[in-house]
């Protein structure tokens, strides 16, 4: 009797079922996951749409942007130009992970192993995920936020909650907390005690914001003392208006906190792109490997499966019409496969390198470990091969503006090693791509006007265009005059400076 899970492309909810159990048994019993429990939804080509346009997020709120998004992805959809993903998942408990009903069995098999499992491993276990996340609660805070921002465009006006939503999605990449400061709680938990402390904020907003003396020592007093309210600087811009921008509404407050919140909940993923696709992967190619192994999938399916797997892990090179940079799906796997060969067949430059998983023998251990104690930047840094680097062809390009010729800063030797991947990790760094920007000054006693910073690294200013549309929403929110200068991270000289004032 065939011990097949099944035979072509069709499949039935019967054959999902089996498919998952038999993913399941690999998972948990060859790899030793450990996941939350598992939600998976079959959904049509249009709602995958939809959840492309929304982030991914079931429950979201309604916002403009998300309908722009759709249209543009539908577009390119029907006209051929693009596929869709396969599947998406979702960081919750249960973690829920929606697979498309054109997909054929072989490759909802091969979405179950990537997302449910591997993913779903990665999200429970990961440190930045632990820290910044709650998986428990995320859906019950995404029906809350749906909730509350349909009951304001009831109250206050579809037009005035998109202007206030316009603003904060636009500050979102400057509305995030990158170094803990305690231990976080549940959202519903925040959102509880938010409610509960309300009356307190108003009297400090209060106290904050009161008409200043305008000399004597009682000014300068009164003054130092909101300036400690300000707890100046502060890198968190949504959280600094939501707390004290004087002419917000309390409605409005929660809106951006609501933006805050979410923005944060993503903040993880920025930084384990590469990890986080890589264990997926990783987990997907042994899982269908040993499906095949068992006799559970045929060789017609199993070649399915390792065309769809050898097109997700392509990395083009420089020279491609196709390349766009590093592939995380490429990176992450080549290196996850990568500790595994170190971990079982090491040679004596990977003893040299990575003495202390070289020849363990349990590489599934030394994966895990992996898994949840570091980030992109991090992982990089301490796991990139020189093997993995020849294999790769890699090499440290500097291509400075005003000179006549590219130079080659690092090669395959020892030293060219470290600064290969050390150069490789800066890439991935928390802040690298996002600009350091940070509220540094409130004239208290006179203009209100806000001072930030934007500090400058090896001279890379920001586009005018683009400052001044962040401005004008910023100054929308603050409703007073707001400067941005640009700092020298080295020297502190101020190299340009932005100025915008609320519209009359």
């Amino acid at each position: 009797m065939s011990q097949l899970l099944f035979e072509g492309k069709d499949w039935s909810f019967e054959t999902l079922q089996a498919i998952y159990d038999a993913v399941e048994s690999v998972a948990k019993n060859d790899l030793a996951l450990d996941t939350f429990p598992n939600q998976i939804e079959v959904i049509t080509a249009e709602q995958m749409l939809d959840a492309y346009s929304s982030t991914g997020m079931p429950l979201l709120y309604r916002h403009w942007s998300f309908g722009k998004r759709f249209a543009q992805f539908e577009g390119v959809y029907r006209a051929g130009l693009q596929g869709l993903a396969y599947e998406i998942v979702i960081n919750a408990n249960p973690c829920i992970s929606y697979v498309m009903e054109e997909n054929s069995a072989t490759m909802q098999a091969l979405v179950i192993a990537h997302a449910a499992f591997g993913h779903n491993h990665f999200f429970k276990n990961n440190y930045q995920f632990r820290q910044w996340t709650d998986p428990g609660g995320i859906l019950d805070y995404l029906a809350y936020a749906k909730n509350y921002i349909a009951s304001c465009e009831e109250r206050y006006g579809e037009a005035e909650v998109e202007q206030l939503l316009d603003a904060a999605h636009a500050l979102a990449p400057q509305g995030v907390d990158r170094y803990p400061r305690k231990r976080r709680m549940s959202l519903l938990d925040e959102e509880r005690r938010n409610r509960a402390r309300r009356e307190e904020s108003e009297r400090l907003y209060n106290d904050l914001w009161r008409t200043v003396p305008t000399a004597g020592e009682a000014a300068r007093k009164t003054i130092d003392h909101q300036r400690a309210l300000l707890r100046l600087p502060q890198e968190n811009i949504l959280y600094f208006l939501e707390k004290t921008a004087p002419k917000l509404a309390s409605w409005q407050r929660e809106i951006l906190r609501i933006v805050r919140l979410i923005s944060q909940y993503f903040y993880p993923q920025q930084q384990t792109k590469v990890m986080n696709e890589g264990c997926a992967t990783y987990c997907h190619y042994r899982i269908m490997n040993a499906l095949h192994e068992a006799g559970r999938i045929g060789d017609g399916s199993f070649l399915e499966f390792l065309q769809s797997h050898t097109n997700a892990i392509r990395q083009p090179t420089a020279h491609d019409p196709s390349y766009s940079g590093v592939n995380p799906y490429a990176l992450g796997f080549d290196m996850m496969s990568d500790i595994a060969r170190i971990v079982r067949e090491p040679t004596e430059e990977d003893r040299h390198w990575f003495p202390d998983i070289a020849g363990r023998g349990d590489e599934i251990a030394v994966l895990k470990d992996v898994w949840a104690n570091y980030r992109d930047d991090s992982f990089i840094a301490q796991f990139l091969s020189p093997h993995l680097m020849r294999k790769w062809r890699l090499f440290h390009i500097v291509d400075e503006a005003d000179a006549p010729k590219l130079k080659v800063e690092s090669i395959h030797n020892e030293r060219g090693y470290q600064d290969l991947r050390r150069s490789l990790a800066s890439d991935y760094e928390a802040g690298r791509h996002t600009p350091d920007i940070q509220i540094v000054d409130v004239d208290l006693a006179g203009s209100r006007r806000l001072v930030l910073h934007h500090h400058v690294f090896a001279g890379e200013i920001l586009d005018v265009v683009d400052a001044a549309l962040v401005l004008r929403h910023l100054t929308s929110l603050w409703g007073y005059e707001v400067m941005l200068e640009e700092v020298d991270a080295a020297t502190n000289e101020v190299l340009k400076a932005h100025m915008a004032s609320p519209e009359p």
